[in-house]
């Protein structure tokens, strides 16, 4: 079995001309801009917030199916921060919660450790996910 074989999705999006898309349209938005301040859109911050709220939301719902047969509401809520280091490189620090009516606080500590393990970027283990940048083969799509 490929490596690509065990991805269970997969998705593309590219960011030019001041806007990000994925592949398949469902998300277009335009982008802030570090040379432009006066141009609105979605800054990096809100993006990582974003796509981290997703992220352990879709594993905190297939948690929340292990903690209790009942089905419940789930909320994330994710707060990311940029800064810079003093060599100038970009850090991210990001801070998730969930939480779900009608769970005792048991059942929620349970769905929370679940989570965090389900997820690829836990915040015990030094996540599981690998990140490759490499320039582009020159050809635009």
């Amino acid at each position: 079995m490929s490596e690509h074989d065990a991805w269970l999705h997969e998705a593309e999006a590219i960011a030019e001309g001041g806007h990000v898309r994925t592949d398949d349209g469902a998300l277009c938005n335009a982008l802030a801009s570090p040379l432009a301040p006066h141009c609105n859109g979605l800054t990096p911050e809100q993006l990582l917030a974003a796509a981290f709220a997703s992220c352990l939301h879709h594993a905190a719902v297939e948690a929340a199916a292990q903690v209790t047969d009942e089905a419940h509401t789930v909320q994330v809520r994710a707060q990311a921060r940029l800064g810079r280091d003093p060599d100038g490189r970009y850090h991210a620090d990001v801070h998730a919660s969930i939480s779900s009516v009608g769970l005792t606080r048991d059942q929620l500590a349970d769905l929370v450790a679940h989570a965090d393990r389900l997820w690829p970027f836990s915040s015990s283990d030094g996540g599981r996910h690998s990140l490759t940048v490499a320039a582009a083969d020159g050809r635009q799509r």
